[in-house]
């Protein structure tokens, strides 16, 4: 996957298809959307495109209070890597752009920056200033600005709805097989132990024990606490350099 930061110059992409969003967590419904711009660029010969933004929009707003974040931005690129998206375009996040209007942000980023030819967009999907741009408004342009537009329909897994809220307050409780399922994978947390600096807005389990996996290395049990994050038996492992942590289920 190659990571593009901000719209200035980015190269000529093939039938571009894309979506638009911040995908925190990267979950099951998020992964919908994501399939189905790989199938879309597979069988049109395109690219599959990724924008997201950074930072969060409600940081740049004043509405950070009680922030709480399922991913770091590169947590986010390796979970977005992972599912197999060609591009990622980190657009950098600012009031001047929280101001452009819904039809503004179509013309000017996406038809003219991106090219899309395609655009997958989830059943909630809103943007634009006052959020006030949606599917039917995206269905108004694309015969003129020569794009398709695909909704994604709610997703639900054992009649429960997937979201990020959800998945956060999953997370919260330390209901980490929970949480689980609906992520579609363990919940991450990229860190490094020997010299732990806490992310202020990145959202870790209550205090207590965890099994865990350490990409590459392995099994272990993770304690959380007021002093930190550590590792029963950290000598068996290589924490010079950060590491990725996959939670799997509480265990004290």
């Amino acid at each position: 996957m190659k990571v593009h930061y901000g719209f200035d110059s980015l190269p000529a992409f093939r039938s571009p298809v894309v979506t638009v969003g911040s995908y925190d967590g990267v979950h099951c419904g998020h992964r919908a959307i994501l399939q189905r711009i790989n199938e879309i660029a597979e069988q049109n010969n395109g690219e599959s495109i990724v924008v997201t933004f950074a930072p969060h929009p409600r940081i740049v707003l004043g509405k950070a209070e009680g922030l709480m974040l399922l991913n770091t931005l590169d947590e986010k690129m390796v979970l977005l890597e992972e599912v197999g998206i060609d591009h990622l375009i980190v657009a950098p996040f600012t009031e001047e752009f929280s101001r452009l209007s819904s039809e503004e942000y179509v013309r000017n980023y996406l038809v003219e920056k991106i090219g899309v030819r395609t655009l997958v967009v989830g059943y909630n999907h809103h943007f634009g200033h006052n959020k006030n741009g949606d599917f039917r408004f995206l269905q108004s342009l694309q015969e003129e600005c020569g794009f398709e537009v695909c909704e994604i329909s709610r997703q639900q897994i054992d009649d429960e709805k997937v979201s990020s809220t959800v998945v956060r307050g999953l997370i919260a409780e330390g209901d980490m097989a929970h949480a689980m399922r609906l992520l579609g994978r363990p919940y991450i947390l990229i860190a490094n132990l020997k010299e732990y600096v806490a992310d202020p807005y990145k959202l870790l389990p209550p205090n207590g024990r965890y099994r865990v996996q350490i990409e590459g290395q392995g099994a272990a049990v993770l304690m959380i606490s007021h002093s930190g994050l550590n590792l029963d038996f950290a000598s068996m492992f290589n924490l010079e350099k950060p590491i990725q942590i996959g939670f799997i289920e509480r265990v004290g």
